[in-house]
């Protein structure tokens, strides 16, 4: 079973939620133009200033998207 890595977007500052939300759009729509199989995204909003946005990958897909995408940071997603 491939494992899913979670590639991360930090945002900080007082619009850190707005830019969040709208970050997920652009991932969505990555998502969709490449045709990919996960369609996991979110963000989360921690405190008012710092909020963060992220997509799911197959650990096979990651080193292409994290190339084209360039994430802040990335881990082993977990699912619950």
């Amino acid at each position: 079973m491939n494992r899913k890595i979670k590639l991360i977007w930090d945002f900080r500052g007082p619009t850190a939620g707005k830019t969040a939300e709208h970050h997920e759009k652009h991932l969505k729509e990555f998502i969709a133009n490449e045709k990919l199989n996960l369609v996991i995204t979110g963000h989360q909003h921690m405190n008012e200033m710092y909020s963060f946005a992220f997509m799911v990958v197959e650990e096979s897909n990651m080193i292409p998207v994290r190339d084209a995408l360039k994430p802040h940071r990335g881990e082993v997603y977990a699912e619950n």
